[in-house]
């Protein structure tokens, strides 16, 4: 493969990761909405939920659909959904366009999830890959860093938030435009892909019904507090909703740092004592979170929840694998599936804080997610 071309298809998949963190912009769009349209919690909640929903019905059927169309068209057809998704805000802002664009959303994201780091394996490979998926999550950190600082800047100086959507569509539509003119040879062997049947029929082991709750408790944690954190300043400070906005990029950018550092740790230290640190992290955000009532110990408890998330995921994932190494396909389809728990923890969250009148209800929530991680902290092996 000739060096510009690889050059460009770097460029084109590193922006490819920046939009799949557009994903994150529902958190603080769905803060928007709900101000906009003077919705309950419940209903509010209902947007992020939306969004993960998408990912229980399409992540085995993208893996099936890229073994027929392959992996680059597959990211492009991703790309091309989630554009169509940020078009709809500015052609048409009701309840029911919200629904529509933040399900294209989801239906985008799960596309892109499932191709996007396997077409990078195609790039680059041997040593370099690890260090280009490692950097490609730091560019999709980026985009969910960014997104409330958009949105707060774009209501101030340009009077209407949903600004955001464009300013990301361009993105997108670079993205497109880059991985459209360039080939790519998929040399990987092609596979037969996972069925419902043989993803499902896995959760009968113990194991993996434990890493799978554990993912959907890792993202609905994630997706929680990315909701929540601006709707605990409004609660508590009074803050307007463009200043309680930042909250979310404060959780974004202590869970970039993680990423960062769980990737030098992770490679000398062992994965269940480092699961277990940041477990403890999150336990203590979540304390703080239950009895502060001011803006810097608040904040020190949103960066605290986003260092102690930020490498669940992986841990859980590689273990899954490391326990079923013949199953890999099928163990891979399920975890993604897990991201399913970004549609439950909002919805409960929901009903319970407009239940108790307060985010307080929220809370309890997560902290059922943050207890159950701390159960499977104690489960996992000490190599992974």
């Amino acid at each position: 493969m000739k060096q510009k071309n690889i050059f460009l298809l770097l460029i084109a998949v590193m922006l490819s990761f920046f939009v799949m963190g557009f994903v994150d912009l529902v958190g603080i769009a769905a803060n928007y909405v709900k101000a906009d349209f003077q919705l309950s919690d419940t209903m509010a909640n209902l947007f992020p939920s939306m969004v993960f929903f998408w990912f229980l019905i399409f992540s085995v059927p993208t893996g099936m659909l890229m073994n027929r169309i392959g992996r680059r068209k597959t990211v492009l057809l991703s790309l091309v959904v989630t554009i169509l998704s940020l078009i709809i805000p500015f052609v048409n802002y009701s309840f029911v366009s919200m629904l529509i664009s933040f399900s294209l959303l989801g239906i985008g994201n799960t596309l892109m999830q499932v191709s996007l780091n396997p077409l990078l394996s195609n790039i680059v490979t041997g040593d370099k890959l690890a260090s280009s998926l490692t950097f490609g999550q730091f560019v999709k950190a980026i985009a969910s860093f960014l997104a409330p600082i958009i949105a707060a800047w774009a209501a101030a100086s340009l009077g209407d938030w949903k600004y955001l959507y464009p300013i990301f569509m361009v993105v997108a539509v670079l993205a497109v435009v880059l991985l459209g003119i360039t080939k790519i040879q998929e040399t990987d062997e092609k596979g037969a892909g996972s069925t419902f049947t043989q993803c499902f029929a896995l959760l009968g082991d113990k194991m993996i019904l434990l890493s799978f709750l554990g993912i959907m408790c890792h993202v609905g944690i994630d997706v929680g507090v990315n909701v929540t954190a601006p709707k605990i300043l409004i609660e508590r400070l009074g803050m307007p909703l463009e200043d309680a906005g930042y909250s979310t990029s404060i959780y974004f950018l202590f869970r970039t740092i993680g990423c960062f550092v769980g990737a030098f740790v992770l490679a000398k230290f062992s994965a269940k004592k480092f699961f277990i640190i940041s477990v403890v992290l999150m336990v203590l955000s979540m304390i703080g979170l239950f009895l502060f009532d001011t803006l810097i110990p608040i904040y020190v408890a949103i960066a605290l929840v986003g260092l102690g998330n930020s490498n669940i995921f992986p841990v859980i994932l590689s273990q899954a694998l490391l326990y079923m190494p013949d199953k890999k396909n099928e163990v891979s389809g399920l975890m993604i599936m897990g991201l399913f728990g970004g549609t439950i923890f909002p919805l409960l969250m929901g009903v319970l804080t407009d239940a108790l009148h307060s985010q307080t209800g929220a809370l309890i929530i997560l902290s059922v997610g943050v207890v159950y991680l701390v159960f499977l902290s104690a489960r996992l092996k000490d190599r992974a």
